[in-house]
């Protein structure tokens, strides 16, 4: 395996690997949130707003793994 496929290869694996997590994170975050507000509409307001913070945190991470992944792929990090 040449190093240019190495690096192409690892460039793939970091952003799957590191989307793959909080793709699943988010999505058991907002079936949650919905079942709450199904369970109690007068708590929506609260219940968006901590669902909109717990995405964005999660959706930080699959930030970084792309990060990274445009790192390994441009050759900064070897």
């Amino acid at each position: 395996m040449t190093p240019e496929a190495a690096r192409l290869l690892a460039t793939g694996l970091a952003i799957g690997l590191g989307a793959i997590g909080p793709g699943i994170g988010i999505g058991v975050l907002v079936g949650g949130a919905l079942q709450a507000i199904g369970r109690n509409p007068e708590a929506e307001g609260s219940i968006r707003t901590n669902m909109f913070l717990g995405i964005v945190f999660a959706e930080s991470l699959t930030i970084f793994a792309l990060v990274i992944a445009f790192m390994i792929g441009f050759g900064v990090i070897q």
